[in-house]
C-alpha cells in the first residue's frame, strides 16, 4: 500500500482526495518536484528545495513549509512507503478558493500533497543500447524555469513522440535545441561536453547541474552554450537527463543516427561517474 502526506497527514494514496475547488485542480495553479531517493536517502535534496522555494515565489505562492520541516515530513514519507530505491513527488497549489476565479484569491492556504513510489535504479551499463527522440517545434510559455504543474504542452509533445515511436522530443526554439519535453540535453562534439545555459526557456535540471559538477572534478571539458539544430544532429552524442531518466545515450534523432549510432565513450564515462556518486549517496557520503 502507498502511503501519501497530504497537508501534513499521512494516509493511504487512494485517500488522499482534494476539493474540487481546488485550484491546482481548476487552473493548474501550483509546483511540483520529483526527488529520487537511494539508499533511503534523498537525492541533493537543498538543490530540489532551493529549486521549489524559486518556483513558489516566481508564482507568489507562499511556502508551505520551513527547509527543516519538508525534510521531516520527507523523510518519514520515505520510510512509510516500500523500497530503499524510490522516487518523491510533491506538489503545492494555490489552496481552495470560493469561487473560481483567475485573480489570487486572499485568503487561500497552500494545498501540500506528496507520494512516493519504488523506482528501478539498477544500471548495467553494457546492455544500454541507447535511445530514440523526434524534434519537435516548442509551443509552452515563456517561463519554463518554473517548475509549474501545468503540463498539458508537455504532454502533448511527448505523446507526439510516443506516437512516433520515439522516447522524447527534443523542444527547437529559434533553431536551437533547448529541452527535453521532461529531460534537459547535453551534446559532445570533439570531447566537449555542452549543455545550454539556464535561462527562462529551459528548467534548470537538479540532474544536469551535477553533471556539470562531476565534470568540473573530473577534468572533463564542457561548456554551457546554445545548441543549434546543426549542432544537434551533427554530434558525436547526445544525452537526455533527468532526475528519474538519469543519462539517457540518444543513438538516433529523426532519421539521422547519432554519432557511431551507440552510447559514446564520454558518456561511459559519466554514466560510471554518476553511478559512483550514487553509491556514495547510499554509504551516506554525499547528500
Amino acid at each position: 500500500m502507498t502511503t501519501a502526506c497530504l497537508n501534513g497527514t499521512f494516509l493511504p494514496l487512494e485517500d488522499a482526495c482534494i476539493p474540487v475547488m481546488d485550484r491546482g485542480f481548476l487552473f493548474g495553479d501550483g509546483v511540483y518536484e520529483v526527488i529520487p531517493v537511494y539508499g533511503g536517502k534523498l537525492f541533493r535534496l537543498a538543490h530540489h528545495l532551493q529549486r521549489l522555494g524559486n518556483s513558489l515565489e516566481a508564482v507568489r505562492i507562499g511556502n508551505p513549509l520551513s527547509d527543516t520541516e519538508w525534510e521531516t515530513m520527507l523523510k518519514e514519507l520515505v520510510s512509510r512507503n516500500d523500497g530503499t530505491d524510490q522516487a518523491v513527488y510533491l506538489q503545492v497549489t494555490r489552496g481552495v478558493a470560493a469561487k473560481r476565479d483567475h485573480a489570487f484569491p486572499a485568503d487561500t492556504r497552500p494545498t501540500l500533497f506528496a507520494m512516493s513510489n519504488p523506482m528501478a535504479t539498477a544500471v548495467d551499463i553494457d546492455s544500454i543500447t541507447g535511445t530514440t527522440a523526434i524534434t519537435l517545434p516548442d509551443i509552452r510559455w515563456k517561463h519554463c524555469d518554473i517548475k509549474a504543474i501545468t503540463l498539458l504542452p508537455n504532454v502533448m509533445l511527448r505523446q507526439t513522440a510516443v506516437d512516433a515511436g520515439a522516447a522524447e522530443a527534443i523542444l527547437i526554439k529559434d533553431g536551437h535545441a533547448i529541452e527535453g519535453a521532461a529531460s534537459n540535453i547535453f551534446i559532445v562534439k570533439y570531447g566537449l561536453l555542452i549543455t545550454p545555459p539556464n535561462g527562462p526557456s529551459l528548467l534548470p535540471g537538479i540532474t544536469r547541474d551535477l553533471i556539470i559538477e562531476l565534470a568540473a572534478a573530473h577534468t572533463i571539458p564542457f561548456r554551457e552554450a546554445d545548441i543549434s539544430e546543426t549542432d544537434l544532429f551533427n554530434a558525436d552524442e547526445v544525452w537526455l537527463t533527468s532526475s528519474t531518466r538519469e543519462i539517457s545515450p540518444v543513438t538516433r534523432i529523426d532519421d539521422t543516427v547519432i554519432g557511431a549510432g551507440k552510447p559514446g565513450l564520454l558518456w561511459r564515462r559519466m554514466i560510471t561517474l554518476y553511478q559512483d556518486y550514487k553509491t556514495a549517496i547510499r554509504r551516506g557520503e554525499v547528500c
